[in-house]
């Protein structure tokens, strides 16, 4: 059964209004797939009549995508126009807000050689530094949010009919986002709240370091001193509250990029760059990779961790309770925003500097004076299962259970 326009309507206000929540005034990014033009354009109106000052609107089509990568001359794929980049910053120097309709096809560059895609991804991220930092340091209010596309809902349920797959996929997108309820932005109030009750007990706690042992992991990460746990809504630099994912039901924080010790397995697929990663491991000393093995996806896995000096090093911890309502749904979504958000994730790559006091301030030599991981990468890996357990180690040397048998130990009521 195909949405209904009042069920459009109100994904598109909650993630106008609780997404980035925009401000009159205000202009907007919007990038999202041709596939999802109607949705798009809901969007569109939604922003401006919350006020919008203007709404860009930035296309994908992932048929010239894969177009692109098959047949350009490397050359081209090693270069982005400076037009590009400019497009991009005249709206984030300007305040716009960055919204995201974040639905990839995970097969679509399956049989690309993943050195063109390397070269493709290397070169976007150098040209687009700045824009990423924009967002990775709250400049800018930014928001990912995901509607069905019949390659990804064919994905998520391959036994159905290619109607039948999205119909589905929309009705588990609208219940996990809670636009199935009668007041979805109270409803993210409601959950935001909870969330902010688990990263001030952790802010709190200033654990030193997290151990991690599960069937395939063990392994132990420091944390920079100094950290802050973040999670559901935060702030931009001047104050205004956003969601930067929806769904979200992680709290997280920053890894020391020195102090990584140990092997931890994957428990669900990595789509990275039009490819699946499936069941791999990797074995870290001193922060750093040293070892990897992948049953699928090992040649793409050997280029993310390639792609810089920090790829090779993790910029995120995050913890999400295996009773999460994605968790609990029994799917795998072969989607990162929706994947994680049903697991205990790492993430390879650059940090958030917001997750140390006074990160977004430093400069590089004070990032690795901090332990502050840089890449041009932040790629979330998933790591959580129902038998994990992790305790969380105090300064004066003292362990308490932080979760056990993949769920929380801690009472934050």
């Amino acid at each position: 059964m195909k949405p209904t326009q009042q069920q459009i309507e109100k994904y598109a206000d909650l993630a106008i209004h609780t997404g980035v929540n925009l401000q009159e005034g205000q202009p907007i990014i919007i990038n999202g797939p041709i596939e999802g033009a109607d949705f798009v354009r809901t969007l569109a109106r939604k922003a401006y009549e919350a006020g919008a000052k203007d709404v860009h609107v930035r296309w994908n089509d992932e048929d010239l995508t894969y177009l692109k990568m098959k047949h350009a001359p490397l050359e081209v794929l090693e270069n982005v126009p400076q037009w590009k980049v400019d497009e991009v910053m005249s709206y984030a120097k300007d305040g716009a807000s960055i919204l995201s309709v974040y639905a990839p096809n995970p097969d679509l560059l399956k049989d690309i050689d993943p050195e063109r895609i390397a070269a493709a991804n290397k070169a976007n991220g150098q040209a687009l530094k700045e824009y990423r930092d924009y967002i990775m340091n709250d400049k800018v209010s930014w928001s990912l949010v995901s509607i069905p596309t019949e390659n990804w809902a064919k994905k998520v349920y391959p036994d159905h009919s290619q109607d039948e797959a999205v119909s589905k996929l929309w009705d588990k997108i609208f219940q996990i986002t809670r636009v199935d309820q009668e007041d979805p932005i109270q409803a993210w109030e409601e959950h935001n709240a909870t969330l902010r009750k688990a990263r001030a007990y952790l802010n709190e706690k200033q654990y030193t370091k997290l151990v991690y042992k599960a069937e395939g992991t063990d392994l132990s990460i420091e944390l920079v001193d100094q950290h802050i746990w973040h999670g559901g809504d935060t702030k931009t630099q001047d104050g205004k509250k956003f969601n930067p994912n929806m769904p979200t039901e992680e709290v997280f924080t920053m890894p020391h990029k020195d102090g990584v010790n140990g092997k931890v397995t994957s428990t669900k697929p990595l789509n990275y760059a039009g490819n699946l990663i499936e069941n791999f491991t990797l074995t870290f000393e001193n922060g750093k990779v040293v070892d990897f093995a992948a049953e699928q996806g090992e040649e793409t896995l050997k280029l993310l961790l390639d792609t810089d000096e920090g790829a090779r090093r993790l910029g995120e911890v995050a913890l999400v309770p295996h009773q999460s309502p994605i968790s609990q749904s029994g799917l795998i979504f072969f989607n990162t925003l929706y994947d994680e958000n049903a697991s205990c994730h790492l993430a390879l790559g650059g940090a958030y500097p917001t997750n140390i006091k006074g990160g977004s301030d430093f400069d590089e030599a004070q990032k690795a004076e901090h332990g502050v991981n840089d890449s041009m990468v932040h790629e979330d890996f998933m790591i959580g299962s129902a038998d994990m357990d992790i305790d969380g180690v105090l300064a004066d040397g003292t362990t308490e259970p932080v979760f056990r048998d993949g769920n929380w130990a801690i009472d934050f009521d």
